[in-house]
C-alpha cells in the first residue's frame, strides 16, 4: 500500500496497526522515503536477502568467530 507523508501524520494510528499485516510504502512529493513493515520476522525472507550479498565462500563458523571477536573486551 502507498500512502502520502501527510496521510501517515493524520492518521499514524491506523496506518500502525495496517503495518502489523502489511508493508506500506510512505511517498512524499511523489518520491518513495519509507518504508513500514510487519514487526515479525520471517527468517526465510531475511536469508533470501542475503543471496548474492555474501560470498560463496562464507562460512558459519568463520562468521560466528568474528562476530565474537568483535565483543570480545579489551582491558
Amino acid at each position: 500500500m502507498y500512502i502520502t507523508a501527510t496521510e501517515l501524520k493524520s492518521k499514524m494510528g491506523k496506518y500502525l496497526e495496517m503495518a502489523a499485516e502489511e508493508e506500506i510504502i510512505i511517498v512524499k512529493n511523489g518520491k518513495k522515503v519509507a518504508k513500514l513493515i510487519p514487526a515479525k520476522e520471517d527468517k526465510v525472507e531475511i536469508a533470501k536477502s542475503l543471496f548474492g550479498i555474501l560470498p560463496s565462500d562464507a562460512s558459519l563458523e568463520e562468521a560466528r568467530k568474528e562476530r565474537l571477536s568483535k565483543h570480545e573486551r579489551v582491558d
